[in-house]
């Protein structure tokens, strides 16, 4: 038996759009709030995000839509955030009524630059809401391929397991498989370190590193990610799972992968902000890179990949130069 429960989407991308598709399969009405009063008035109209997985379409009397953020978490039980993680407190700073009962789940890979944070953590520290009420949905899983019906698979995650199976009831579907965990911190953890090591893969390929060195970049990815995580919140968890293994895998092979994209052009000698600029889309990655080599100043995980990425797009180091003194370091 469905829960009752209301639930909107916060974010107008890919990820946003690809999420409010999967509830559409399952809830007679979704929330969705979006800044652009022009892409509510076309998706109406036209049926699809004119932006973003314009092949998915919506039927517009299942969506109830706000360009208030504030109407927005009046409306709903249940609030998915889904914005890019350096455009997160512009969105939070508009936020004038009370998350107080809220259900807080996180769509976002990356970390919060005014605070340094995951964004579970953030919403924690700084809004103040219970940790118990606080979730990620996390992948494998690329909007591209929910737009296109392919079978995809979500993991989500929530220290309360009553909540977390709620959610994974009104995302699952035809084509969206889901499995539900308690590691909220690792598996949030896990998807912004995949961006950091998509990017890294795109470098290789770029300088023109072939598959034998990209298998053995993703072997060491894992084991670094596993690391990193340990050092941050030591608990039992297989590495190994869809959440983490299977995130990365997907991030720094796919074609739809906009990290690996970035780190492509890296390699092929763009400056960062021509990269940027070039593709029009955010790579949190970029961002994540400077918050997870911070957080690892404190902590000293070895962290290889991460140096050498942090090195290349934060001190303007040599990307064939770095690699070639990284080959000498994986194993």
């Amino acid at each position: 038996m469905q829960s009752k429960q209301k639930v909107a989407v916060i974010g107008g991308g890919s990820w946003a759009t690809a999420i409010v598709k999967m509830l559409c399969e399952n809830l007679n009405e979704v929330g969705w709030y979006m800044r652009s009063h022009y892409i509510i008035e076309h998706i109406k109209i036209n049926k699809h995000n004119p932006n973003y997985l314009s092949s998915a379409y919506f039927d517009p009397n299942k969506l109830f839509f706000s360009e208030d953020i504030n109407e927005m978490i009046d409306y709903a039980d249940y609030l998915i955030f889904a914005v890019p993680s350096a455009f997160l407190q512009t969105e939070l700073d508009k936020i004038k009524v009370s998350l107080e009962g809220k259900v807080i789940f996180s769509a976002i890979k990356g970390i919060v630059p005014e605070s340094g944070l995951i964004v579970g953590e953030h919403f924690h520290d700084i809004l103040k809401v219970p940790f118990e009420n606080i979730g990620v949905i996390t992948g494998p899983c690329h909007a591209e391929e929910v737009a296109m019906e392919r079978l995809s698979y979500l993991t989500i995650a929530c220290q309360d397991e009553s909540k977390a199976r709620i959610l994974a009831e009104k995302v699952s579907g035809r084509y969206i498989k889901t499995k539900i965990s308690d590691d909220i911190i690792g598996t949030e953890y896990a998807a912004m370190l995949k961006n950091i090591f998509a990017i890294a893969a795109g470098i290789a390929h770029g300088l023109g590193y072939g598959d034998n060195f990209q298998a053995v970049l993703m072997s060491n990815a894992i084991r670094e990610m596993k690391r990193f995580i340990k050092k941050i919140h030591k608990m039992k968890r297989n590495i190994n799972n869809s959440a983490y293994l299977g995130d990365l895998l997907v991030t720094g092979y796919s074609v739809f992968s906009r990290n690996r994209m970035f780190g492509n052009m890296i390699g092929k000698g763009y400056t960062v902000k021509s990269a940027m600029f070039e593709m029009s889309m955010v790579a949190e990655g970029y961002y994540a890179t400077k918050s997870a080599y911070k957080i690892n100043v404190k902590n000293k995980a070895e962290t290889p990949i991460i140096d050498s990425v942090y090195r290349i797009l934060y001190e303007n180091k040599d990307a064939k130069k770095e690699f070639a003194k990284l080959t000498d370091i994986l194993n």
